[in-house]
């Protein structure tokens, strides 16, 4: 697949210390780490919710802060069953091209919201000094398993192939609960579920596993 290389997390994390970035958890079970990063919005929030909520699911869902501010009744509904939360900065800040300290005060701006010690880079792009700035504060989480649902090239069958074919044990998975990623995720999420259910998987969230990621498990 001519795509591949652009699956996992980028190569450059590999440079950063694991006790703190955190792209799969190792596993001797058959557990998935499913994740959905932008939201929440009320035109596919919820209706991801209500297919995991079929399936007795859980996910970690990486939220934006301003779209937490805009929904707060969906972001209610997100902790209310049971799902783990990350955050996603204020607005959705692209690292490389945001100086430290003002990525640090969105970061902190989206916190002032909900507390959590999980954090995901959008885009998956940070620099070095904003890593170090926050590092001690939060465990960034990349991915695994990239779903490319976001992507206007990217049909919703392809997206469903891609991670069916790289998912497996200690996977984190990355879809999106955002208007460009919403055709593809109804159409694959479920499917992916069912597939890996009926292999006898779990679904876990990632939060209360910090200790476990750190010590390798």
């Amino acid at each position: 697949m001519s795509r591949k290389r652009f699956i996992r997390s980028p190569f450059i994390c590999r440079f950063f210390n694991r006790e703190h970035l955190i792209c799969s958890v190792p596993s001797a079970e058959k557990e998935i780490f499913l994740t959905f990063d932008d939201g929440p919005i009320p035109e596919i929030t919820p209706a991801i919710l209500d297919i995991l909520n079929e399936r007795s699911i859980q996910a970690t869902f990486f939220c934006v802060g301003a779209n937490v501010t805009a929904n707060p009744d969906i972001f209610e509904r997100l902790t209310l069953e049971g799902h783990a939360i990350g955050n996603h900065t204020y607005h959705h800040l692209h690292g490389w091209k945001t100086p430290p300290a003002a990525y640090v005060e969105d970061v902190t701006r989206c916190e002032s919201l909900f507390q959590t010690t999980l954090f995901r880079p959008p885009y998956g792009k940070f620099t070095p000094s904003q890593y170090f700035l926050l590092r001690n504060k939060y465990l960034f989480i990349l991915w695994s398993v990239l779903s490319h649902d976001y992507s206007v090239r990217v049909k919703p069958d392809e997206c469903l192939d891609i991670v069916l074919r790289f998912t497996q044990s200690g996977s984190i998975v990355l879809f999106h609960d955002s208007l460009k990623a919403a055709d593809k995720v109804l159409y694959a999420l479920p499917r992916f579920l069912d597939h890996f259910l009926e292999k006898g998987y779990r679904f876990r969230v990632l939060q209360g596993y910090e200790e476990c990621i750190n010590a390798g498990m």
